[in-house]
C-alpha cells in the first residue's frame, strides 16, 4: 500500500470500529488493524462475539447493517470521495437487508410476508426461477424498500460519524502510526470524548 491507500483505510477501518462501538447491539471491538491480508483485506475490524447467538432480532440487525457501512461513510466524510474498498461490505449490507425485507418480515411498507423461496441450484440462470410468485411490481417494491433501508442506515451511520469525528480522526491518526489498535484503547479514546459536531481536522492524503 502507498500512503494514501493506507490514509483511507486507516479512516475505512476506524469508522467500522468506532460505529461498532456506539451501537447497542454490536459485538464489541477487540482489535482493529490496517496490516493487509492479501490482496482482499488490506485492514480488518475484528470483533468479539461476547455469547453464541442463534436469533437475530431487527435491532441487532440494524446494528449489524450500520457497522457495515461505518467505512464508507467515514471516507465519505473525510475525503469527499469514496474508493472500491466497500465491495464487501456493501455486499454483505445489501444481503442482510435483502433478507430482512423478502424472508424476515421485518418491513414496514411489505409486512409480514416471506416473498423468497428455495433458493436454485447456482448453476441456474436467475429467470429459470420459476418459484417467484410475485409480480413485477412487486419486485420493484422490494428493490425500493431494500434501497431504503440502507439509505436510512447511511443517514444514521453520517449522524455517528460526525459526532464522532475527532474520535474517528485521532483513531485513524494513531492506527497510521501503530498499524494495530486494541479494542480497548478505543473504549478509552470514547470514554474521554464528548460526541459533537467537531471541526474536520486536516488530512493527509500523500
Amino acid at each position: 500500500m502507498n500512503a494514501q491507500e493506507k490514509n483511507i483505510v486507516a479512516f475505512h477501518e476506524s469508522g467500522h470500529a468506532i460505529v461498532a462501538e456506539s451501537v447497542e447491539h454490536a459485538d464489541p471491538v477487540a482489535k482493529i488493524s490496517i496490516i493487509p491480508r492479501g490482496i482482499a483485506a488490506l485492514g480488518y475490524t475484528q470483533q468479539q462475539p461476547t455469547e453464541d447467538r442463534y436469533l437475530m432480532t431487527r435491532s441487532e440487525l440494524l446494528d449489524r447493517l450500520a457497522v457495515l457501512l461505518g467505512g464508507r461513510v467515514a471516507e465519505e466524510q473525510v475525503f469527499g470521495e469514496i474508493s472500491t474498498g466497500a465491495q464487501n461490505d456493501l455486499q454483505r449490507a445489501t444481503d442482510i437487508a435483502r433478507s430482512m425485507v423478502t424472508e424476515y418480515g421485518m418491513s414496514d411498507l411489505l409486512g409480514l410476508v416471506t416473498y423468497e423461496t428455495a433458493h436454485q441450484p447456482m448453476f441456474l440462470p436467475e429467470h429459470f426461477n420459476s418459484s417467484r410468485s410475485y409480480s413485477e411490481t412487486k419486485a420493484t417494491q422490494i428493490d425500493e424498500e431494500i434501497s431504503r433501508v440502507i439509505e436510512k442506515a447511511h443517514e444514521r451511520v453520517r449522524k455517528i460519524l460526525l459526532e464522532r469525528r475527532k474520535v474517528l480522526d485521532d483513531l485513524a491518526h494513531l492506527l497510521s502510526q501503530k498499524e494495530i489498535v486494541q479494542g480497548q484503547e478505543l473504549r478509552e479514546m470514547m470514554s474521554k470524548s464528548t460526541p459533537g459536531m467537531a471541526n474536520p481536522s486536516p488530512v493527509q492524503t500523500s
